[in-house]
């Protein structure tokens, strides 16, 4: 594991940009702007290496990026409608950074910060520990909160991805990374034939501004259904109202799973290059999001415009505005508890 500068904030402040390599070969970059992943470099079934995600070259285009290429997204990932909730007796009103909701954490969420770093290398694997404290108040959330995410790097070519956080104040926080994957490598077309399994009965329909309308709806019958392995294109631009809604798929899942255990959440495959990515997670849902709005205005790595469904994300997390449906799995995080999350990118080939 090496570490090298990566460029330097507008107040000078310098931020690196880490690379994790295993046996195999694999190697992925992060960087502790955003705790964002910059590449991740796996093999296809003939040995030959490309970078599955998107990302950017300079920190520059990062700082402008507004799609969250590969970043960590808090405090609340995901929407809250109208940015506001109520918590024990009390509200609170975030900005509406998203039309009329709030999104990813606001104006400056937990993706616009250079996060502290620690390298380590362990039996699990070579990883990197990165750590930032959001002050009460921080984008109107109430109290201080310490969080702490880890990314290692195994020879089983997985990469685990370990979120921690915890309050002096009662809180609500969900956090994700925003990996857009293209297992073709990243500039190499759309993912529209990647073939995509999705271990959920269940999503989470939404209405006009792509807030949960409440109910837990079933994927059978509908466009929203990879209980069985499916072209991601197949249906995407079937004329089903929540498929509109989203300009293809921007929804949460509904994950079937039993508590927190780490269980099976997907399975992407790309089958001309054979290459596999299986998710594992112990959050309750997964937002499948297929690139609907990436417009070609950020550039990409090696200058390739980034354009729509030129990728796709599976973010796990805590479900789209939870704070005001008190029958989702609660994200409210209390002085004394600890929240823990852990999310692994498994890839293999077929």
């Amino acid at each position: 594991m090496t570490g090298t500068p990566f460029g330097k904030m507008p107040d000078g402040q310098g931020v690196e940009c880490f690379t994790l390599a295993n046996a195999s070969g694999v190697e992925v970059r992060t960087i502790n702007y955003g705790c964002t992943l910059v590449s991740i470099r796996v093999p296809d079934r003939n040995g030959e290496m490309a970078d599955v995600i998107l990302g950017c070259d300079t920190l520059e285009h990062y700082m402008a990026n507004r799609s969250y290429l590969g970043a960590v997204c808090g405090r609340y990932a995901n929407r809250i409608a109208e940015g506001r909730f109520v918590l024990d007796g009390k509200s609170y009103e975030l900005a509406t950074n998203n039309g009329v909701n709030h999104l990813h954490g606001g104006r400056k969420g937990f993706d616009k910060y250079v996060w502290s770093a620690a390298p380590y290398d362990g039996a699990g694997g070579a990883g990197v520990v990165y750590s930032h404290t959001s002050p009460d108040g921080d984008e109107s959330y109430p109290g201080t909160v310490r969080a702490r995410v880890t990314y290692t790097l195994s020879d089983r070519n997985e990469l685990a991805i370990e979120y921690h956080a915890t309050t002096d104040k009662p809180t609500v926080i969900n956090l994700t990374n925003h990996a857009y994957f293209n297992l073709a490598g990243q500039g190499n077309g759309q993912i529209i034939d990647h073939e995509i399994l999705i271990n959920a009965d269940h999503f989470t329909p939404v209405g006009e501004t792509q807030i949960p309308l409440g109910d837990i709806a079933p994927v059978a019958g509908t466009p929203f259904d990879f209980r069985r392995a499916t072209r991601v294109g197949a249906r995407i631009s079937d004329g089903h109202i929540q498929i509109q809604r989203g300009r293809g798929y921007d929804h949460n899942y509904v994950l079937n799973k039993k508590g927190n255990e780490l269980s099976h959440a997907a399975r992407l495959v790309e089958p001309k290059s054979g290459r596999v990515m299986d998710v594992h997670t112990t959050e309750p849902g997964m937002q499948f999001y297929s690139g609907n709005y990436l417009d070609g205005s950020i550039i990409g790595k090696g200058g390739k415009p980034c354009t729509a469904r030129m990728a796709l994300c599976l973010e796990t997390q805590h479900f789209p505005d939870t704070p005001n449906k008190p029958h989702f799995p609660s994200a409210v995080l209390r002085p004394g508890q600890e929240f823990r999350s852990r999310t692994v990118y498994a890839f293999g080939v077929l």
